[in-house]
């Protein structure tokens, strides 16, 4: 088996993990989303020092597992400014759109059976599949 796709079976492991000990022990969602969304407009002031240690966790992890890949990361992204930009602003802005994120919708939804999470995973799956055949294959952009 690829390493990657054994890197990627313990990335998902580790981020289901994260979302039990989350829930477990606040008793909330692990939405990344939402815990950047409560900071950015005040709503999480009241636990703020959790999101922060929460973002930064999520920052710092990909950091510290940097030196198991010698051979460098190969993510296939774009070196098309714009089109990382426009990326990133689409994702912010669907994620409102659908109140929350894969980790909150995907990854805790799902797997609490809530039918909201359900649908919202089952929309923006096809909704990226649309975009990735719209970009790479209609535009050649990607």
């Amino acid at each position: 088996m690829e390493m990657d796709w054994i890197w990627g079976l313990v990335g998902g492991g580790l981020i289901g993990l994260g979302g039990a000990v989350f829930l477990l022990g606040n008793g909330r969602i692990m939405g990344a989303s939402g815990i950047l969304g409560g900071l950015v407009d005040g709503s999480g002031r009241s636990n703020m020092a959790e999101r922060l240690v929460f973002l930064i966790g999520v920052l710092v992890a990909p950091m510290l597992l940097y030196p198991l890949y010698q051979n460098g990361v190969d993510t296939h992204m774009t070196g098309n400014i714009a089109v990382i930009i426009a990326a990133g602003l689409l994702v912010g802005i669907g994620t409102r759109i659908a109140n929350g994120c894969t980790s909150g919708h995907g990854v805790c939804g799902i797997s609490r059976l809530s039918l909201r999470g359900i649908v919202a995973t089952v929309f923006y799956i096809i909704a990226g599949g649309i975009t990735i055949a719209l970009f790479r294959h209609v535009l050649g952009v990607i």
